[in-house]
């Protein structure tokens, strides 16, 4: 994929998980593509957020797709999550069957 294709699916399915989960308790992000609130509860309004899910572009196109879980991406190093509602795991892959 191009890099202007990767960074249409990585926007795509941010703003799906968005849609699907709508909230601003935990942020998510993909640096440097975007990033999204998404699941309800206690929302922050400014600074850092107290619960955010950071992770690189090709392993959000893997754990949203179903290809890779939250827990293996998060072994490997390669998604970092802070913060007491950050277990995002239960969310993926974002078109379950």
């Amino acid at each position: 994929a191009t890099s202007q294709e990767l960074a249409t699916a990585v926007r795509f399915l941010l703003e799906e998980l968005g849609t699907r989960h709508p909230g601003a308790a935990v942020e998510l992000r993909v640096p440097p593509l975007g990033a999204v609130q998404c699941v309800t509860g206690p929302t922050h309004t400014r600074g850092t957020p107290s619960n955010v899910v950071e992770l690189g572009p090709e392993a959000w196109l893997a754990l949203a797709l179903g290809v890779e879980t939250f827990e293996e991406l998060s072994g490997k190093g390669l998604l970092t999550a802070s913060g007491n509602r950050s277990d995002l795991a239960d969310l993926f892959p974002i078109f379950k069957a």
